[in-house]
Formats: structure tokens, sequence, C-alpha cells
């Protein structure tokens, strides 16, 4: 797919790698800070931590993925970051995000916490943004390999779906989608 192998080879991923890499991040980083609180503290981080990944989540899909120049070097970069995903979007190993992006993202992200809460409350909200993280990850690829049987997991691949075949200007939130009715980017169902 790239005219690079090493580019191509850095673009597939086994949806098994991020689960090996941030679980035990999250976990590392919960026990790193938690002991150090109170337990009403450590569940307002995890959940504040989780919450902004969401967040997080609504705004590099919506900002970063799509933004879409025409030509130059800004159009491939597109490409290879999601536009890849949306011409293959059916691609096992191109469904969660590369570990060449996603671990010094995070790193960057976990130091920015600890620089602004401190290193108890930093990594316990750090904990809870990479567990969202990795919620979306695994989110993102079930909704396009599985068919859920829950109610709420049939909305969820409907709306993700149509995000790809219907919209792709509306419908952000792959694992938070209320993102996209707090900032205007719904997709309608059923139509």
């Amino acid at each position: 797919m790239f005219e690079s192998d090493l580019l191509d080879r850095l673009s597939r991923v086994h949806p098994i790698v991020p689960p090996l890499i941030f679980l035990p991040a999250v976990v590392i980083l919960f026990l790193g800070g938690a002991p150090d609180l109170t337990a009403l503290k450590t569940v307002g981080l995890v959940a504040g931590g989780w919450l902004f990944w969401t967040l997080m989540e609504y705004w590099i899909h919506r900002l970063v993925f799509h933004f879409e120049p025409e030509s130059g070097p800004g159009a491939r970069f597109h490409w290879i970051i999601h536009g890849v995903h949306h011409d293959h979007p059916n691609d096992p190993l191109r469904l969660v995000m590369p570990p060449s992006v996603s671990v010094p993202l995070a790193a960057a992200f976990v130091v920015g916490f600890f620089l602004l809460f401190g290193t108890a409350a930093g990594s316990v909200f750090a904990s809870g943004f990479l567990l969202g993280y990795l919620v979306y990850d695994m989110t993102h690829y079930y909704l396009h390999h599985f068919r859920p049987k829950s109610r709420f997991g049939r909305v969820m691949r409907e709306l993700h779906m149509r995000h790809h075949f219907q919209d792709d200007t509306r419908g952000f939130g792959i694992s938070a989608p209320f993102w996209d009715y707090v900032f205007g980017t719904p997709l309608r169902r059923g139509r």
C-alpha cells in the first residue's frame, strides 16, 4: 500500500497490541498515584482522565484526522494517518493506532498531566486518560469487525458506519458519541 516497506509495516497493527502496551501502563500509573490520594479523589481523577480522553478523541478525529489538504505533503500525511482507514475500513490491521504514533503521543500527554497535576494526581488522571484511549481503540475495532448484540452497541455501530459510508463530516465521537451533540455534529439515524 505504501512505497516504503518500513512505512507499510509501521502502519499495520494487530488489535492485541494496544492492550499489551497500554493495560500495563494504566495499572502502573494508577498504582503509582492512587495510594497517595483519597478514594474520592482517585475516582474523580480516573473519571476526569477518561472524560478528557473522550474530548480529545472527538477533536483529534475532527480536526487532525479529517483535515484534508487537496495536494502536496499535507494530503499524503492525511492519507497515511487516517485516509487509508477510510479507503480501506475493513482492513483488520489498520483499525487501531500504530504504537509508533500512540506511544509518543501518550507519553507527551502523561508528561503534561504530571506537570499540571503533580506526580500522584497526574499519574491517576493519566491512567483514566489511557484507559479511555484503550476503550476507544478496542471499541473502534469491535464496531468494524463484530455485530453488537445490545441496542446500545448496534446504535454505536450504525453511527460509525454512517460516518464511514454516508457523511464523514459528522459523527466524530467513536467511543463517546455524546460530544457530537455537544458540538453540533451528530449523525442522523435511520435515514
